[in-house]
């Protein structure tokens, strides 16, 4: 690779990483308070919180890459034009073709990073990340641990604690079970322990008092302990832990396990085929941003206001491809045969690249035209 090209494939690959660290800070720190705030006020360690600002990482690189790639480019391109160095590339004979192949290589990169997060990365810290919500949520009873709250976590039962010590022991118990249309029982206790065992979430009461309702005869039966077990593991059991969501799965149960996954998780065939091929898709993506990108400002140096006009227009067409993508998403959704449909906005804008790299290529005919309409004025 000659040294111009080097040179500005490390100076985009530089810009290109502070802006994705910039993106993913931004973003990531606002999820992140929300996370703090939850897991630690349910009694989780800093630790925890760190695994699940991990394994939300991909998720929120996945969405900046395109974005990052795009301002390198601008920003690179932008500086180059301002230090005359594109300037000296052009007056020794260099084409804007001759020019992009740095940009083409670096749109590559960001590319294939976008393979690797896409059909690796993303689906495994999804699907991790989901485990240990749910085993999180199973391990500590967070939805019980509301001081002075009538809490109902499932239907028919209610639950009750007047104040939660530091070391986790629970004072002044009241459940009352109501699932049994003709009996109602209601536990009280004095202190109550929440234990793991066997994969099972307990409730062990101490000095309490049972109190079982009978509603056909009308009788009430009550029951003194030294010390009950209570399984709570159906109260804290979240809905669908079964279901997967399509950015859960790998591609190649993507592609061989149609039908399966349909079945087990109820996902459509348009769904399943969008999600499959936008994994392929998102890397043209960000080749056609790089693009687009330098591209438009090659045609600056040929207007009196400079590039700005043509980093709004490049801007312009970055949000047109982001419009049709999602309109062509759609499509795939409800009709799985227009899969083709997902690669359009990539390879629009890679043609509006090209057109913009024809234009810069051929500058007689824009100076043609400007002095045409000086003329007719």
């Amino acid at each position: 690779m000659p040294r111009y090209d080097r040179y500005l494939l490390s100076q985009l690959l530089l810009i290109f990483g502070l802006f994705a660290l910039v993106l993913v800070g931004v973003v990531w720190i606002n999820q992140a308070v929300t996370l703090f705030d939850r897991l630690i006020a349910d009694g989780h360690s800093a630790l925890v919180f760190f695994e699940f600002s991990v394994l939300s990482l991909p998720n929120i690189i996945r969405i900046a890459l395109p974005v990052a790639t795009f301002a390198a480019t601008i920003y690179v391109t932008h500086r180059f034009h301002n230090e005359s160095e594109l300037t000296v590339m052009q007056a020794i004979g260099s084409s804007p073709w001759r020019m992009a192949r740095p940009v083409l290589a670096f749109g590559l990169i960001v590319g294939f990073m976008m393979v690797l997060l896409s059909h690796i990365l993303l689906p495994t810290s999804l699907t991790q990340l989901k485990l240990r919500e749910w085993e999180v949520s199973q391990y500590s009873g967070s939805r019980l641990l509301k001081e002075g709250t009538f809490l109902h976590p499932i239907q028919g039962v209610t639950f009750y604690v007047q104040s939660i010590e530091l070391d986790g022991t629970l004072n002044d118990i009241f459940l009352s079970d109501r699932r049994q249309h003709d009996k109602t029982i209601t536990y009280t206790a004095l202190q109550a322990y929440l234990v793991r065992e066997n994969q099972k979430t307990k409730l062990i009461m101490i000095d309490g008092l049972i109190q079982q309702l009978d509603s056909i005869t009308n009788r009430l039966l009550t029951t003194s302990f030294a010390d009950l077990s209570y399984d709570i593991s159906d109260f804290l059991q979240r809905k669908n832990t079964n279901q997967k969501s399509l950015r859960e799965l790998g591609t190649f149960e993507l592609i061989y396990e149609k039908k399966q996954i349909t079945q087990q998780y109820g996902h459509n065939l348009g769904q399943i085929v969008e999600e499959l091929h936008d994994r392929f898709a998102r890397s043209f993506v960000c080749l056609a941003a790089a693009l687009i990108g330098f591209a438009a400002l090659q045609i600056g140096t040929f207007m009196r206001f400079g590039t700005l006009p043509h980093v709004i227009l490049a801007f312009a067409c970055l949000i047109f491809i982001e419009i049709i993508a999602e309109l062509c998403a759609q499509s795939v959704v409800n009709n799985p045969r227009t899969w083709l449909l997902i690669y359009l906005p990539s390879t629009w804008g890679i043609a509006i690249a090209s057109l913009f790299l024809w234009v810069a290529a051929h500058p007689s005919l824009l100076h043609w035209r400007l002095s045409k309409r000086k003329s007719s004025a």
